[in-house]
């Protein structure tokens, strides 16, 4: 029996038959005077054509017709099913199952109506898998695990459970965090280095805008391998080029790294021992998976090109003649041998601790003596007291403290203690220059180092 596998990521939606990767292209479409193309031809189009470009219909798939005019007579769903269609044509010959892993951002109205647009495409979809579990083939035994990709618009972080198999414990989805906006950083930051160092601006005409836009993912493969990144463009017979630190495009990158940087750290608890899984296409973004390392500590695993939609071949078995339907799988029993990482990870997080914690004007120090953030007053422990009508605040709020080399947070409260905008999982490990907010709208407090050790 033939199956095949599809990953729904639309920075590259991906199938695989197990062995091969067999389709992946981006999730654009282009409206033309006569036809609609989707992928890697409509991607062609985007910068020549922008106007007639869609490419958020797979994140925030519908009915409801679209409100660019050019569009109106379709909805996100009819893009979605004309990629699907193309998807099929090219690989889908003689398939009797397919598997398909999902993003996390997909709501169950969502999947609903993307196993309606299968229906109607007669695509034998016999099962549905979290993308992270499929993509999750081993356990990490003594370490905690969370899974990262990226798509076009967002970053998707999902913490993993291993109750004797994989199992989605917690997961987050953060907006604006995907490749398209590290690609606008990244064509910002190389326009200005063409006018700078050959005085030709690619944005003048659309065609040298879209031919930046083809090359730029050799130019982003250059930046991981090499200190500086060789650029070359041509336009009426006359050869430009340019040159761009790696430091520098990773500098352009950084408020979108930081996002994702600061919602993992939020994921893991002081005790933790993070094991970071990340797909080939955050591998591939130059400085990301260093600033991790250097932030959340723990190690780093890369997974191989198409793992996501392997591990849902590999492991996913529909059964939808018994159950009548297809549901969604948020776990799955492992099928490659266990790492075990509990001897050989250094914690880099022992580096930037902080020495005390600023409110106000006013500097705390930090040592081995619990500071505790509330409104309550006890002479029995050092308590920071805080106003006590601010709403959403503990009397014993959260403590601060220095534990084995490193400062660490704990929440005691109800209403949860926000390390740099993301609620904590009941303890973390801080750094110089976290921020932390308690109540709503709240009281706000800054982690500094001083030349003076109070600890």
């Amino acid at each position: 029996m033939k199956r095949l596998a599809l990953h729904l990521n639309d920075a590259g939606l991906t199938t695989s038959d197990g062995e091969n990767i067999t389709y992946r292209e981006p999730g654009f479409a282009w409206l033309g005077d006569d036809r609609l193309t989707t992928g890697n031809q409509a991607f062609s189009h985007s910068r020549i054509d922008p106007r007639r470009i869609q490419h958020r219909f797979w994140s925030e798939l519908d009915t409801a017709p679209l409100s660019d005019t050019r569009f109106s007579h379709l909805s996100t769903a009819d893009l979605a099913s004309r990629q699907l269609e193309q998807i099929w044509k090219a690989t889908g010959q003689g398939v009797e199952e397919l598997v398909v892993a999902v993003p996390a951002y997909m709501t169950a109205e969502s999947l609903g109506l993307f196993l309606g647009i299968t229906g109607e495409l007669g695509l034998p979809v016999v099962g549905l898998v979290d993308a992270a579990v499929a993509a999750t083939r081993r356990e990490y035994a003594g370490a905690v695990p969370v899974h990262i990709d990226v798509s076009l618009h967002q970053a998707t972080l999902t913490r993993l459970a291993q109750p004797g198999m994989v199992q989605t414990d917690r997961t987050e989805v953060l907006e604006d965090a995907g490749t398209y906006a590290l690609y606008d950083s990244w064509l910002t930051t190389i326009v200005d280095a063409f006018v700078q160092q050959s005085r030709f601006d690619p944005l003048h005409t659309a065609e040298t805008e879209q031919m930046l836009l083809d090359r730029l993912d050799g130019w982003v493969s250059q930046a991981c391998r090499a200190e500086r990144v060789e650029m070359q463009l041509e336009s009426g017979g006359t050869r430009y080029e340019a040159s761009i630190e790696a430091l520098t495009m990773i500098g352009a990158a950084a408020p979108v790294y930081q996002k994702i940087a600061n919602m993992l750290r939020a994921f893991y608890r002081a005790e933790d021992l993070p094991a970071i899984q990340v797909t080939d296409r955050v591998a591939r973004l130059p400085g990301l998976t260093e600033m991790l390392k250097v932030q959340i500590g723990g190690e780093i695993f890369v997974l191989e090109p198409g793992a996501t939609a392997r591990g849902a071949l590999a492991r996913c078995r529909g059964d939808t003649k018994s159950s009548g339907g297809v549901s969604l799988l948020r776990q799955l029993p492992w099928d490659q041998s266990a790492i075990d990482i509990r001897q050989h990870v250094v914690d880099s997080r022992e580096s930037g601790v902080p020495t005390h914690v600023l409110f106000g004007h006013q500097a705390y120090a930090l040592g081995n003596l619990p500071l505790v953030l509330g409104s309550d007053i006890n002479e029995d422990e050092r308590i920071l007291a805080l106003a006590t009508d601010m709403p959403g605040l503990s009397r014993r709020h959260c403590s601060l403290a220095r534990k084995n080399g490193q400062c660490v947070l704990e929440d005691h409260s109800r209403y949860g203690t926000f390390l740099n905008g993301h609620r904590i999982d009941g303890s973390s490990v801080l750094q110089v220059g976290d921020a932390i907010r308690i109540g709503s709208p709240g009281f706000e407090f800054q982690l500094i180092t001083t030349d003076e050790n109070n600890g």
